[in-house]
């Protein structure tokens, strides 16, 4: 019995299992060391019991840390702990907790345990408790448990526990067999290949083409889709704006100031002559200069190269001037044509350098690039003026000024827009305005905004807009293409319906246009410019048949020409099956160890802590 619980414990262990390990590691990633571990007092320390068994404090803590860093990763951006909470977060290392303390419990009760050989022998093959010679070393044990709030005993007696549930685990989860005829139905569905033809039909496939609409049939069909011709409900803003781009041309220009730009960023305009450098570096002088005498001979640079297990993007130095080259850039320069010269001294060691191209010497003078800098001139100073005068215009918003009196007085320039939450054009192109737009209410006090160019803007909501239907003289030209739309493609179904019927007759698909040839594809393949139910349709089709394939902006004719079923022998066939017995072995497994984990679950009962939950949930926020 100990000889199979070992096996199980490597089984577990390569693949990863251990939760104390990957607890560990998530806390040396994300920084979390000692989070909440003195903060909860009053005695809180478990959220609830499964059984006998606690779910620690700070346990739930550093997971529910673990998960929301994890989730934001995954979304590409930060989660508030409200966000969290709302997407149910919380709820879901909960279970996760709950199933562990149900196996640790379990465990406990028939007296499963792992011995301090195995735990020694586990820790000493973590990565992160090992010393700079790869051997476990005592020191940083200590140390990077102590940077985590962790005691020797803790992360052992956690341990002891991970490893005694591992046990636990592989004994419901293991030895499942994939039945035979499950994986054989599964891998004839997937490895089955059919082939077909396609008949893409196009408004030229018409026999006469379509007739320009007539009035009357335009306002029927604005009338039947009025809904497509509607305008959003949006919100009527007032605002008063003062832009950069609005100011900037009314800036003084300051000649000196200007030419100071350009003398701040004269490796801008002015670049020395430079060159194309590649640099291979090596051991040793003697190394360097052999290599030099192997190109001379013939050898090509690029072999030298990836003798050394380089590629030509490892060494690429890009363009290089002389002073950049330093103590090799005499040699390099000398050369008038692409060569190699070396061996020569860099930063790294003895290198050849390969220069492959003469860049020539740019010089801008100051005259051709004024006006430019005018314009970066008057567009910063611009923003200072309009930085300066927010305090101004917030005390005037404070005393009552009107958006109106804003734009006379103050200079502001006054529009109005309905926004809607599509609206990305003039001011509701600036983020900053959207989120205002979308978040104010009638008789909000004005505020100013600033805008990420430098200016600002305050805004006024008039009043909600409700949907509105788009007079039909406005939307002549949408509700003609509206209506040729639906016209082709209902032209374009009576086509195909009767080539089908041709076609089925006994004529040639391949007379009524050009027909794309599909020899072999999959069930996941893909066909381009085809809709998404095509290669469905086309795996429920008995060999011969021809369907009419009609999609948004397609339609078609498509026959299906042969069914091949995956080959029955084969290192291809063997392979696959494999992975799908895996799989389902995989699944079988899982589901298992749930029913078994939700069992304990349900006969140990499990008593939680809202208070503590809500203790820990305060320290996120």
């Amino acid at each position: 019995m100990a000889q199979n619980s070992d096996e199980i414990v490597r089984k577990r262990k390569g693949k990863g299992a251990s939760v104390v390990v990957w607890v560990l590691m998530a806390m040396l990633v994300l920084g979390l060391g000692g989070f909440g571990v003195t903060n909860f007092g009053g005695g809180l320390t478990s959220i609830g019991q499964v059984g006998d068994r606690d779910i620690d404090v700070n346990t739930y803590a550093r997971a529910l840390q673990q998960e929301i860093a994890a989730f934001g990763a995954q979304i590409g951006q930060p989660v508030t702990a409200e966000q969290a909470l709302a997407l149910g977060l919380d709820s879901r290392v909960r279970q996760q907790l709950v199933a562990t303390a149900a196996l640790d419990n379990e465990a406990d009760r028939v007296g499963l345990s792992a011995g301090d050989a195995r735990v020694a022998e586990e820790i000493a093959a973590m990565r992160q408790f090992q010393g700079t010679a790869g051997q476990f070393d005592a020191e940083t044990y200590r140390l990077t448990l102590q940077q985590n709030n962790l005691t020797p005993a803790e992360f052992e007696r956690d341990l002891r526990a991970d490893v005694a549930r591992s046990l636990l685990q592989g004994a419901v989860a293991g030895g499942f067999v994939a039945p035979a005829p499950l994986t054989d139905t599964l891998y004839a569905y997937i490895a089955e290949r059919r082939g077909f033809s396609l008949l893409a039909l196009a408004e030229a496939d018409l026999p006469s083409p379509l007739p320009e609409p007539t009035p009357e049939e335009l306002k029927a069909h604005y009338d039947a889709n009025i809904a497509a011709f509607t305008r959003p409900e949006a919100r009527r803003i007032t605002y008063a704006a003062l832009l950069p781009d609005t100011l900037a041309p009314t800036m003084a220009v300051d000649e000196a100031a200007v030419r100071a730009i350009y003398d701040d960023r004269i490796d801008e305009f002015v670049q020395p002559e430079r060159r194309l450098v590649e640099r291979l570096v090596f051991p040793d002088e003697a190394a360097a200069a052999a290599a030099k005498a192997r190109i001379d001979a013939g050898e090509t640079f690029e072999a030298i190269v990836a003798e050394r297990g380089l590629s030509l993007l490892d060494i690429d130095m890009g363009d290089q001037s002389r002073a950049d080259l330093g103590a090799a850039g005499e040699a390099v320069f000398a050369l008038t044509e692409p060569g190699v010269v070396g061996p020569l001294p860099s930063d790294l060691g003895p290198a050849l350098f390969r220069m492959n191209a003469i860049l020539a010497a740019q010089e801008t003078p100051f005259e051709d690039v004024r006006d430019d800098l005018v314009a970066e001139f008057s567009q910063d100073a611009a923003r200072r003026a309009i930085g300066d005068r927010v305090e101004e215009i917030d005390d005037m918003l404070a005393s009552g000024t009107t958006l109106e009196d804003l734009a006379e007085t103050a200079g502001l320039e006054l529009g109005t827009l309905d926004f809607t939450a599509t609206s990305d054009s003039g001011m509701a192109a600036y983020p900053a305005f959207r989120e205002a737009a979308a978040a104010v209410g009638e008789g909000d006090f004005p505020e100013v905004i600033t805008l990420n160019d430098g200016g600002l803007a305050t805004i006024r909501l008039d009043e909600i807009v409700p949907p509105t239907p788009i007079p039909l003289d406005e939307a002549t030209e949408d509700v003609t293409a509206s209506w040729r739309a639906e016209a082709l493609a209902k032209a374009l179904a009576d086509r195909a319906a009767a080539i089908k019927a041709e076609v089925e007759g006994g004529a040639s698909l391949g007379a009524y246009g050009i027909v794309a040839v599909t020899p072999e594809i999959a069930r996941d393949g893909f066909v381009e410019d085809a809709p998404a139910d095509l290669l469905p349709a086309v795996f429920q089709m008995a060999e011969g048949e021809l369907r009419v394939i009609s999609g948004p902006g397609f339609t078609g004719l498509v026959r299906l020409d042969s069914i091949r079923p995956g080959a029955a022998e084969g290192d291809d066939a063997a392979a696959l099956k494999g992975a799908i017995a895996g799989q389902a072995e995989q699944a079988l497994a899982q589901d298992a160890l749930t029913l078994f984990t939700n069992a304990l679950t349900a006969e140990a009962g499990i008593r939680l802590d809202q208070t503590a939950i809500d203790a820990v949930h305060a320290q996120f926020r």
